[in-house]
C-alpha cells in the first residue's frame, strides 16, 4: 500500500503571515523591475508623453529617433570598443591579482599574513586622496595610456578578503595533504587543483570587476585626455553634454525638437551603457549566489 501524505492544515496565523511575505516579496520585485521597465519603454516613446506621465507600462508612440542619432555618432563605437577591451584585460588582471593574493593569505604557512592582511585592510579606511594617487600615476607614465584604467586600481582588499574567506572554507586542508603526497607542487596545485573547484569566486570577482570597469567614467576623465582611448561611458557623457550645449544655441521650434530628441537620447543612452553587461550576469548567476554566500562566511 501506498502511504498517504498527510497534510497538516495551517493556521489562520501561518496563511496571514505567508500573504503578507508574498505581498511584500511581490512589491519588492515590482519596485525593482519598474524603473528598468520604464526606461526602456521611455527610450522609445515620444519625450512629451512621458513627461506628461501618459507613459506607464507602454509606449503610446513608438520612436527610435534617440537610438537613431546615437548610433550616427561615430565616436561611440570606438568607446564600445575601448570599453570591452577595458573590462576584459581589466578583468583578467584583476582575478590574476585578487585570486592569487587570496589564496596566499588563506594558507597557514605564509609567513607575517596578519601584517599583510593590515597592510591590504588599512587603504580601505585610509586613503592617499586624488592628487597623489595622480601624482603616482603620473611618474609610473601611466597617464593617458591603455594601461591606467586597468592596472593602477586592480588591487581590491574587499575582493582579496572575500577570496581569502572561500579558500579557508571551502578547499578542504586534506586536498593540499593528499596532492604533496603524490608530488605535486604549490603553483601545479593551485593552477589544476584549487581553481577548478573556485568557479564561484572566480564568478563573483570577475563579475564584480567587469561591472566596475564597464561603469567607470570619473577615472577615464581624470586619466585620459586622447579621445581616441575614452571608454563608452564618457563617450555618452560628451555626447548629451554637446546636446546640452546645442540646445542652449537654439531657440523656437529648432529648440522644442532639440530638446525632445535629447530627451530620447539620454534614454537610450543608459539602455546602450547596460545592455551588455546586463545580458553578462543570467550567464553567471548560479556560481555569482554560491560565491558570494560562501565567500561571505564568517570564520
Amino acid at each position: 500500500m501506498i502511504a498517504q501524505r498527510l497534510t497538516i492544515p495551517k493556521k489562520k496565523t501561518d496563511i496571514i503571515f505567508d500573504i503578507a511575505i508574498y505581498t511584500v516579496a511581490i512589491l519588492m520585485i515590482v519596485m525593482i523591475i519598474y524603473p528598468l521597465w520604464f526606461i526602456i519603454i521611455a527610450s522609445f516613446s515620444n519625450p512629451a508623453d512621458v513627461a506628461n506621465g501618459n507613459v506607464l507600462f507602454w509606449p503610446k508612440d513608438w520612436r527610435l529617433d534617440g537610438y537613431i542619432e546615437l548610433v550616427k555618432q561615430e565616436m561611440i563605437w570606438r568607446g564600445y570598443l575601448n570599453t570591452i577591451l577595458y573590462t576584459i584585460v581589466g578583468t583578467m588582471i584583476g582575478l590574476f591579482v585578487n585570486i592569487t593574493a587570496g589564496y596566499a593569505l588563506s594558507r597557514r604557512e605564509l609567513l607575517g599574513r596578519k601584517w599583510i592582511m593590515i597592510v591590504y585592510i588599512l587603504p580601505m579606511f585610509i586613503g592617499g586622496g586624488l592628487v597623489p594617487t595622480y601624482l603616482v600615476v603620473r611618474e609610473f607614465g601611466l597617464l593617458d595610456t591603455f594601461w591606467v584604467l586597468v592596472l593602477p586600481f586592480s588591487v581590491s582588499a574587499f575582493n582579496i578578503i572575500i577570496a581569502r574567506t572561500f579558500f579557508k572554507n571551502s578547499i578542504p586542508e586534506t586536498l593540499w595533504e593528499a596532492a604533496q603526497v603524490d608530488g605535486c607542487g604549490t603553483l601545479r596545485y593551485f593552477i589544476t587543483m584549487v581553481l577548478p573547484l573556485s568557479k564561484a569566486i572566480l564568478a563573483v570577482i570577475g563579475l564584480w570587476t567587469a561591472v566596475g570597469i564597464w561603469n567607470s567614467w570619473f577615472d577615464a576623465m581624470i586619466y585620459l585626455s586622447s579621445e581616441h582611448l575614452q571608454p563608452l561611458q564618457l563617450v555618452l557623457r560628451r555626447i548629451l553634454i554637446m546636446n546640452e550645449s546645442l540646445l542652449g544655441q537654439a531657440s523656437g521650434e529648432l529648440a522644442t525638437e532639440l530638446r525632445a530628441l535629447s530627451e530620447m537620447m539620454k534614454y537610450a543612452a543608459i539602455i546602450v551603457s547596460t545592455l551588455p553587461i546586463m545580458c553578462l550576469y543570467p550567464f553567471l548567476q548560479k556560481y555569482f549566489n554560491r560565491g558570494v554566500m560562501v565567500g561571505s562566511i564568517k570564520e
